[in-house]
């Protein structure tokens, strides 16, 4: 552990950290960096793919907040991501086995000591369509407006140091701007399969920034800072074992640019009352190469409490001791009408 060390390990090891954090926040800057990310995904719909809009199996509407605070125990200012949103379905009684979801996300993100705020703003429009008594299809897409600004009085670059510290105070590197805002589109698809009450299997692939928009600080023409597009497919099962306990097995694979992420596990939902108003919940990912990400949380009328943390398993857990990444989530489903009044499409507890 970092805290654990003395001065003299300190004084090199926390140059070289702040070395590849500098470099990494660089690369962030301009378009060959990834976008934000949740280990709870699975608590993150319309991130992952804007086709969830309006895509609630088992309500009519749903309200959702996330938050990730990432690498305390490495960075002075640590990585801190909050998301809200909400999504709702819409023209159920007036479409013939089909219906519109209609939703929004907000994203806000603070990386490093160097406060590069990332600020994303997201309107979701998706259509659902039933095929027969057990299948969906739905395809959807987002439009939204995204800002990155960074504060350069609080970087520093590799000819500031001295040999042992970031004494000098004068660098050659100049951003030409230090905000960057862009139009930001994404579209996506799914399927669900529920052949009977206690089984539901849903699958979807997304395409996120297609229209490549461009973000960079600097004026630079060898890099045009156009964001690659990032591909998102997923699966996952929510399965009723018996009156008291459904499983919800998911899989997770994201790549944009040279870089890609797996992530895999399953979380259980245990009944603790007569109609599941009262639920305790559990779980267990694993990020491939990088973490474990336990979770617990508990549920109550409709509304999921859940806290999940990331247990670094790569080479950094040399530097913070195993602890990456604290990530809490609350959503609130709900019916505009009495539940009986609409059959959900995945198991529930009754």
């Amino acid at each position: 552990m970092i805290s654990g060390t003395g001065s003299g390990w300190w004084s090199r090891e926390s140059n070289k950290v702040l070395l590849l954090v500098t470099a990494g926040l660089l690369s962030f800057a301009t378009a060959s960096a990834q976008d934000l990310h949740f280990s709870q995904f699975f608590n993150s719909p319309l991130t992952t793919n804007p086709a969830n809009t309006g895509f609630i199996p088992d309500a009519d509407y749903r309200i959702g907040a996330l938050y990730r605070n990432q690498w305390s125990t490495v960075m002075t200012v640590p990585y801190k991501t909050t998301s809200l949103y909400g999504d709702a379905q819409l023209f159920r009684d007036k479409l013939e086995n089909g219906w519109l979801g209609l939703g929004g996300v907000i994203l806000s993100d603070v990386a490093g000591s160097g406060s590069l705020r990332s600020t994303k703003v997201y309107g979701s429009l998706a259509y659902h369509q039933q095929l027969g008594n057990s299948s969906l299809v739905s395809a959807g897409f987002n439009v939204g407006w995204a800002n990155k600004r960074i504060d350069q009085s609080k970087l520093k670059f590799p000819d500031q140091f001295d040999g042992k510290f970031f004494e000098n105070p004068f660098t050659a590197v100049t951003l030409t701007n230090t905000s960057s805002s862009y139009m930001d589109v994404q579209a996506g698809m799914n399927y669900a399969y529920f052949p009977q009450e206690n089984v539901y299997i849903n699958a979807g692939y997304s395409i996120h920034h297609v229209n490549r928009p461009k973000e960079t600080f600097f004026s630079d023409n060898t890099n045009d800072g156009r964001i690659p597009m990032r591909h998102i497919a997923f699966l996952n099962a929510i399965l009723k074992v018996n009156e008291r306990v459904i499983i919800n097995p998911n899989a997770y694979f994201t790549t944009q640019a040279k870089s890609s992420e797996l992530v895999f596990g399953l979380n259980g939902n245990y009944n603790l009352s007569e109609y599941g108003e009262k639920q305790l919940v559990a779980g267990l990912y694993y990020r491939l190469g990088d973490a474990i990400a336990p979770m617990v949380g508990f549920e109550l009328n409709n509304i999921k409490f859940t806290f999940s943390y990331d247990v670094t398993m790569s080479s950094l857990n040399q530097f913070n001791g195993y602890r990456g990444a604290s990530e809490f989530s609350i959503v609130k489903k709900g019916f505009y009408t009495q539940k009986g009044d609409r059959q959900t499409m995945c198991p529930v507890f009754y």
